[in-house]
């Protein structure tokens, strides 16, 4: 219901309505963090990505505006056009809290990163980055490619992770993805 939910916010946007968000159950209505991923169904081309970490809206609506933000306001892509719609597939990531890293040292930090189950949030300052937990998977990422990645993303040095002053959490997520454009919905197991 969520993926549909996120394709209907975005056809919605088209003809400027207002989408309810989803909420048939009481998870929809719980506080929680979520990030919609749209991408090409032909050659998996992020076409546009944009979320909630904190756990401040409820899933529902998260959703619904998390997903046009993705399609409309992801400022590394022009905004989706409607006939583009049809060919790319929406995947949702609902998160878990995120905890802080019980690691000073970056061997033990090393160790702490378990792909395929954690997304990573790093802060310096004012500067952050967020991976999502299937990020490393599709990226084939080893604990230290991905730590190094998230700096990346966050405008930090690449081996600014192994710093006392980098403050690094942990997150897990439930992803669920349509297989084919507007299709059927499946969660991704590998994801704890």
């Amino acid at each position: 219901m969520l993926v549909k939910a996120a394709r209907q916010s975005i056809l919605d946007d088209y003809e400027h309505k207002e989408t309810p968000p989803p909420q048939d159950s009481e998870i929809f209505r719980q506080l929680r963090g979520v990030f919609v991923t749209l991408s090409t169904h032909k050659g998996d081309e992020l076409r546009g990505c944009v979320g909630f970490v904190g756990a401040n809206k409820q899933l529902g609506a998260a959703v619904v505006e998390a997903a046009r933000l993705a399609a409309f306001e992801d400022g590394r892509f022009p905004p989706v056009r409607r006939e583009e719609l049809g060919s790319l597939v929406i995947e949702v990531s609902v998160l878990g809290l995120p905890q802080p890293m019980k690691a000073d040292t970056p061997a033990a930090r090393l160790k702490a990163v378990r792909i395929g189950k954690d997304g990573l949030i790093i802060q310096y300052g004012g500067a952050s980055g967020l991976l999502l937990p299937q990020v490393a998977l599709e990226w084939n990422f080893t604990p230290q490619t991905f730590l190094e990645a998230v700096c990346e993303k966050a405008g930090l040095p690449k081996d600014f992770w192994k710093s006392p002053s980098a403050q690094l959490w942990t997150f897990g997520a439930e992803i669920y993805a349509e297989k084919l454009p507007g299709g059927r919905v499946a969660r991704k197991p590998m994801i704890a």
